[in-house]
């Protein structure tokens, strides 16, 4: 009795089918899917492009290792 006076309140479009909720539900990891393979190729992308770079860089220092520099001693910094 207390369930047909619900349902005649309520409108049946309200309702969502278990097959709405999968539809949706798959469409959703379809997406993030899409979005996850699409980051994961530009990252490779970017990877390689830096290594390229690097590679042709002519300021790249591999095992020399520079003096340090005290660059205290400029117009700036008033030394005490």
């Amino acid at each position: 009795m207390l369930f047909s006076w619900w349902t005649n309140l309520v409108p049946t479009s309200l309702f969502i089918d278990q097959t709405n909720i999968v539809m949706v539900l798959g469409i959703t990891v379809v997406f993030f899917l899409i979005l996850l393979i699409l980051g994961i190729r530009k990252s490779i992308i970017l990877k390689k492009e830096n290594d390229r770079l690097s590679q042709s860089s002519p300021y790249v220092t591999k095992g020399k290792k520079e003096a340090y520099k005290d660059f205290t001693e400029g117009h700036i910094y008033e030394n005490k």
